[in-house]
């Protein structure tokens, strides 16, 4: 698919307005760089593993956000200069000059593929880039599990802390032939991780449209089937008709590795998909919203069987009463 790119330069003090006008235009994602200094909260809440360097602060931002290029790019253009032409009489908006450039997924994903490398996720698992060889790996041992993984433009190449604290919850607990819920899957890598680790069965979901091809080539890469990994595109807590598609208490484990403030709603919801006794398996969570959580999935008629940690993060196994 072919994206224009569009690159908006503006001061930082005007980025939250712009950033608003660009979402009521239908943006859904926009990447800020300006050198305001992160705080240290800031620091430990970024769900990335390297932090950006910062320069010395000038005032000036740049916004970059792209729509599809089947779409009218020079309308879009036209109403973007109209808006900006009107905030400028109120505020500082800066140079206020918008680039444009056509992109595809490609470019995305080819600029960070240089700093992800084979590394190990657990005693028994090893996750390697799709496009490198093992032999690049001296850690390998003939007993581990290894997982191919590209996640495109979805999350989970399985390095964030995160990942890595499911992935061990999920090596803990699955036996063979489980059904396994994995919601919020990204690249997929958890439900590949729990039919390696011998599930019968798993169903990916997520809201993004274009996490799924990821999730789908992650798949067959894995030698998985679809009969084993099924994946479907939507929002479990809003659409109830999704809810009774996938099935109510007929899952084993279910496993949301997302962020603290999905999972406390979603607690209540997840729990009517899951057998009782089964598992829910949680992760995302910084240490500062843990009580939070922890509180969510009690009330929602879970209780916490076990508690890990990875630097500032938190996972929860929870067994459904």
């Amino acid at each position: 698919m072919k994206w224009t790119k569009y690159t908006l330069h503006t001061t930082g003090e005007a980025t939250d307005i712009i950033s608003c006008m660009l979402t009521d235009m239908g943006i859904s994602g926009i990447e800020i760089e300006d050198n305001l200094p992160l705080t240290e909260d800031e620091k430990r809440q970024m769900y990335v593993d390297i932090l950006p360097d910062s320069s010395e602060n000038d005032g000036t931002a740049v916004l970059r956000f792209y729509k599809d290029s089947s779409e009218d790019s020079e309308e879009f253009v036209k109403k973007i200069k109209n808006e900006l032409k009107e905030l400028g009489k109120y505020m500082d908006i800066g140079a206020g000059a918008l680039e444009v450039s056509e992109t595809a997924d490609e470019d995305w994903i080819n600029n960070w593929k240089e700093f992800f490398h084979t590394f190990r996720v657990s005693d028994r698992m090893v996750i390697k880039p799709s496009w490198q060889s093992m032999d690049d790996y001296s850690g390998y041992k003939p007993s581990d599990i290894v997982i191919s993984i590209d996640p495109g433009t979805a999350f989970g190449t399985g390095s964030h802390d995160t990942t890595k604290l499911c992935i061990r919850a999920l090596e803990k607990n699955i036996t063979p032939g489980m059904n396994i819920l994995d919601v919020g899957c990204g690249s997929g890598i958890l439900s590949i991780a729990s039919i390696k680790y011998g599930a019968g069965h798993a169903l990916g979901i997520d809201i993004d449209k274009y996490a799924i091809p990821s999730t789908i080539d992650n798949r067959d890469i894995n030698g998985i089937t679809k009969e084993q990994f099924d994946i479907v595109c939507g929002d479990l807590l809003s659409d109830t008709g999704l809810a009774d598609d996938i099935g109510y208490e007929c899952y084993d484990i279910a496993v949301a590795n997302i962020l603290a403030d999905v999972i406390i709603p979603l607690s209540k919801v997840i729990a009517r998909h899951i057998k009782p006794g089964g598992l829910f398996i949680s992760s995302g969570i910084i240490d500062t919203a843990a009580d939070k959580v922890y509180d969510a999935i009690t009330d929602a008629g879970f209780t916490i069987v076990e508690t890990t940690t990875l630097g500032e993060w938190y996972c929860f196994t929870a067994s459904r009463l």
